[in-house]
């Protein structure tokens, strides 16, 4: 008789670890254990920059791309199941900075919106499985910097908050298991700039966190189900920054770290349960910096 093998379950379907890069401070890296603990500084790889993306793709490794370098940039970086950062990748797409990423159809990605010389985007760039980036799908919904991204559902993805011309928003835009953007959808919560602080938790779910509002810098929170549905904003825990870093890490919990505060920059983090439920701050580890981008891999 064969053993029976059970399912993985939504509570356990994320990746074990995380990576932080980039930055406001350059180009070093730090990686996140599948306890939750953010590691010192590893040598940076590729061009410094701030403002960028990164996803998850392939199940078990992570891409870092676009940013501002003095300019806009289109570069990437592919990083390996053991947390490796590999030298630049030339650009696909139109070159931007201030935008985001996040995984979607369970082992590709997607990098959106942004800011580029003149004007804001919608615009898309889809990740193979392979850590391809294609080139520029036309862009839908408004268009913005300075937002998040993150999965939910398993297998889809959610665009939301930022800036556009009119000042802070906090419309949200859902991608589909086959990376298909949808029109904008009302905001639910605080409109802020967010700029990469969101991620996974729970197996199936997301939050977005922290950010800069009309009133300044906050640490509320908002949680995505696994519908997609946006909840009203929850009491902010921890310290209020701009531009964290987020990613998943232990199979199904999140971390923000890093970002802006009133002081400067910050290193800082905060733990997000498998319950959405965030922690208070962690003594920061590594270089105090914001507009970094994290993904999970491994």
């Amino acid at each position: 008789m064969f053993p029976i093998i059970p399912a993985a379950s939504a509570a356990d379907s994320g990746n074990q670890e995380g990576i932080f890069g980039f930055g406001s401070a350059g180009s070093m890296t730090n990686l996140v254990t599948d306890a939750g603990v953010v590691g010192t500084d590893v040598t940076g790889v590729g061009t410094a920059r701030n403002g960028l993306g990164a996803c998850e793709y392939g199940d078990d490794k992570g891409i870092f791309g676009y940013g501002y370098a003095g300019g806009a940039s289109d570069a990437t970086n592919l990083v390996s199941n053991a947390g490796v950062v590999a030298t630049d990748v030339t650009g696909v797409g139109t070159a931007r900075y201030d935008m985001t990423a996040c995984s979607y159809g369970g082992d590709k990605g997607i990098f959106g919106f942004g800011y580029y010389p003149t004007s804001y985007t919608a615009i898309t760039n889809l990740v193979s499985n392979a850590g391809v980036v294609a080139t520029d799908t036309t862009g839908v919904g408004t268009g913005r910097f300075s937002l998040g991204a993150c999965e939910y559902g398993g297998d889809k993805a959610i665009f939301g908050f930022g800036q556009d011309p009119a000042g802070y928003v906090s419309m949200t835009n859902l991608v589909s298991n086959a990376g298909v953007v949808g029109t904008d959808v009302t905001g639910v919560g605080t409109a802020r700039q967010i700029k990469g602080g969101a991620c996974g938790y729970g197996g199936d779910k997301g939050i977005f966190g922290y950010g800069y509002s009309a009133a300044g810098r906050v640490s509320m929170t908002n949680l995505v189900s696994n519908a997609g549905v946006v909840a009203t904003d929850t009491t902010g825990v921890g310290t209020a920054r701009e531009a964290p870093g987020a990613t998943q890490y232990g199979g199904d919990k999140g971390i923000f770290a890093f970002g802006g505060d009133a002081g400067g920059v910050a290193s800082m983090s905060n733990l997000v349960s498998n319950a959405g439920v965030v922690a208070t701050d962690t003594t920061g580890v590594g270089t105090a910096r914001k507009a970094l981008a994290a993904c999970s891999f491994n």
